[in-house]
């Protein structure tokens, strides 16, 4: 019975990673997404990114060991001795989302940088906060007065009245 796992990768070694393990013959996806750089002279240019860095998912089918030691792999994300399995729903999700290649993100939260948020849950409960912008794996940067720079997921503000 095959099942998607997640590896950590080297760091920048994302195509050596997907090479090696396809020759070994494990599929594997790395779902990308477009961001805009800018270069020098203030030129802006799309290009492509991994939507989770340093991430991949690798279908295991029989044994997983040969994927744990391939090349630009550093680890498996493991359940215990076991590599943890990502369900196939998350998989279908991450794909269906997919035009031209790349995954469609939805729209980032309507807040913009500098606005005023109100934290809803958690330890910070009821703190006015600046809203810093969206930070990757969809979770929101907060700058709070008394202990400076936090991250705390996107779900736990709303905006300030």
């Amino acid at each position: 019975m095959s099942y998607w796992a997640c590896a950590q990768l080297e760091a920048n070694r994302e195509r050596l990673a997907g090479h090696c393990l396809g020759l070994a013959g494990y599929p594997v996806y790395l779902p990308r997404i477009r961001v805009k750089r800018v270069l020098p002279k203030r030129k802006i240019v799309a290009q492509a990114a991994p939507l989770f860095p340093g991430y991949a998912f690798v279908l295991i089918e029989l044994q997983w060991h040969a994927a744990r030691w391939s090349p630009g792999i550093v680890r498996l994300v493991l359940d215990g001795d076991r590599p943890a399995r990502v369900p196939d729903k998350v998989i279908a999700e991450l794909r269906g989302r997919e035009r031209n290649g790349l995954v469609e993100l939805p729209p980032p939260p309507g807040f913009r940088r500098g606005d005023t948020v109100r934290i809803t849950r958690g330890l910070f409960y009821g703190q006015l906060a600046v809203f810093d912008g969206m930070r990757p794996h969809e979770r929101v940067a907060v700058l709070l007065q008394l202990l400076g720079r936090v991250e705390l997921p996107k779900g736990d503000i709303t905006a300030a009245r």
